[in-house]
């Protein structure tokens, strides 16, 4: 589940702080200029599921890496203001079907090969091509051809194959000159130029057509403001400044170590100590009380985000396929207490499918999200009730162990289900097994925002095949109004389209919002100045020491 690089608010540091920050660094004046430019920081991470491919990532701990090495053709600024060119020079179209994008001349990427019109288009074309098995295939589904690229699974998880591509290339898509490319749409589509900042839409440079996907992944081309150095398994990502990255937002400092942490409560004990730079979320048991205030004083962050956590059904499992056991399971859950008990009120309870801070999104049309225990036991009756233990899944290296024990307690108490909280130990394991559809029980999920949309709340989720459709859940109806929602020729009718599909899935309920993220961040005394988006991740084109 996936964000982009530049979202659409920013955290600045007060003054106060920024002062209390500045007593670690180097000098004043010129000094701390120079302290930034040579310095270096070290940002908690998790280790990333796959290795790094724009078009074949979907979660945090490989995206937001991916987001520091690559730069599109748009961005979301900190600021909240619209999307923005970046490396784009221009994206014209008459109709919102046909789009000509120029992109700006003497940008290059890491190998020092310049970024042109066709590593665009031979990056979509390959994530386009289902063959080649990229996670985020089905965001190029606007492009005209694309039925032709990419096929599935008739029958979702076999026994029948996907019918092979007729087409290796999006119809689409063509290379104008080095600096144009011209993009047909299969039908008008407001939002397109929306998307074009989120990582799946990112150029790869030739050499990445030269070796096996996963042998450039461990060792990445990017176009961004860092450039990689190396990766060591569940320990370290090191990055780099690009010298010769000449877009708008250059690198303040030099270096960049991810540290990949294992244990949150570890990774909180170092940011105490300062051995840790930025922390993005604090653990849930540093909350109770406002510790983590007490603790880190102006070192500490608070902002809300366009981010929903979810518990997700594995619906291929025959035991959840009725929608009214998913449906009891939800009304089964207080959210309120969770936000209250779990985690002090610094978590809003969900009540709707898309995150409210989202453009197009609807307040309060999650009818399954009310605490009704007399509803839920009632339809768990109609449903034929649930045989054997139903285990909910985390990844046990972020804080979510005690949120999850206390949905399966309510489960338990509340529908008289023998109800169990289990952890995996690792992200990277976790997500594993969901891409491999291998899950036997509903499980964390979470989505933050890869553009500001309310269309990214439904396509990638809740669309048969789309990117992060997980559970594999399927509605024809849903389909169709999205397809409809997708095409509308402005952003205000498929908005109103979107919100009828909506309707549609909170009576299926694949999935369970559970709470919209609130985020306490913490930095090192080090750190003079830095922005988050308005997802919470470190913009670390802005951190100053």
């Amino acid at each position: 589940m996936r964000v982009s690089k530049r979202a659409t608010s920013a955290i600045a540091l007060s003054a106060a702080a920024a002062l209390v920050a500045s007593g670690c660094s180097s000098g004043e004046g010129d000094g701390d200029a120079a302290a930034s430019k040579d310095g270096s920081i070290v940002i908690h991470g998790v280790q990333p599921e796959n290795p790094l491919v724009p078009s074949n990532t979907t979660e945090t701990g490989g995206g937001k890496v991916i987001d520091w090495l690559w730069t599109g053709l748009v961005e979301y600024p900190n600021d909240g203001g619209a999307p923005r060119n970046a490396l784009a020079e221009s994206i014209d179209t008459k109709d919102s079907k046909v789009f000509t994008i120029k992109i700006k001349k003497g940008t290059k990427f890491h190998d020092g090969t310049e970024v042109k019109a066709k590593n665009f288009v031979d990056a979509w074309n390959w994530a386009a091509y289902s063959p080649n098995g990229a996670q985020n295939g089905t965001f190029f589904s606007d492009i005209a051809g694309f039925e032709q690229t990419y096929t599935s699974d008739p029958d979702g998880e076999g026994p029948q194959k996907a019918p092979a591509p007729t087409a290796e290339k999006l119809s689409g898509l063509k290379v104008v000159d080095d600096q144009t490319f011209e993009v047909t749409l299969s039908a008008p589509t407001a939002v397109f130029p929306t998307k074009l900042g989120y990582s799946a839409f990112m150029p790869l440079p030739d050499v990445f057509f030269t070796q096996k996907p996963e042998e450039f992944g461990k060792k990445p081309v990017g176009n961004g403001p860092v450039k990689f150095v190396s990766w060591e398994d569940n320990v370290l990502i090191k990055l780099t400044r690009f010298d010769d990255y000449n877009l708008r937002d250059k690198m303040k400092l030099k270096d960049v170590d991810v540290k990949l942490y294992q244990d949150e409560n570890a990774a909180y004990s170092d940011l105490l100590a300062n051995n840790l730079d930025f922390m993005e979320t604090v653990p849930t048991s540093a909350l109770a009380g406002d510790k983590w205030k007490t603790d880190l004083g102006e070192r500490g962050l608070s902002t809300t985000t366009p981010s929903t956590a979810l518990i997700a059904f594995p619906t291929y499992d025959k035991r959840f396929q009725n929608p009214k056991l998913r449906r009891a399971v939800s009304l089964a859950i207080n959210r309120q207490e969770i936000s209250d008990k779990i985690f002090f009120g610094t978590r809003k309870p969900a009540d709707s499918w898309a995150n409210p801070l989202t453009p197009g999104a609807k307040p309060g049309n999650c009818t399954a999200c009310k605490f009704d225990a007399t509803e839920a036991k009632r339809l768990l009756t109609e449903a034929g009730g649930f045989t054997g233990e139903m285990v909910f899944y985390y990844n046990a290296d972020s804080s979510h162990a005690d949120w999850m024990q206390a949905v399966a307690q309510q489960v338990k108490t509340n529908l008289g289900i023998e109800a169990r909280a289990e952890g995996v130990p690792t992200f990277a394991v976790f997500r594993q097994n969901i891409n491999a559809h291998k899950m036997t029980g509903p499980y964390r999920a979470a989505w933050q925002q890869d553009y500001p949309d309310v269309e990214n709340w439904v396509n990638p989720l809740y669309v048969t095949g789309g990117s992060s459709n997980d559970g594999l859940y399927s509605n024809p109806q849903v389909d169709a109004l999205a397809k409809q929602a997708s095409a509308a020729p402005s952003l205000e009718a498929s908005h109103e389209a979107f919100s009828k599909a909506v309707e549609l899935v909170d009576q299926d309920v694949p999935s369970i919002p559970i709470y919209f993220y609130g985020q306490q961040s913490g930095h090192s005394e080090k750190i003079k100045k830095l922005e988050l988006n308005n997802v919470g991740e470190l913009d670390i084109t802005s951190v100053e020491l």
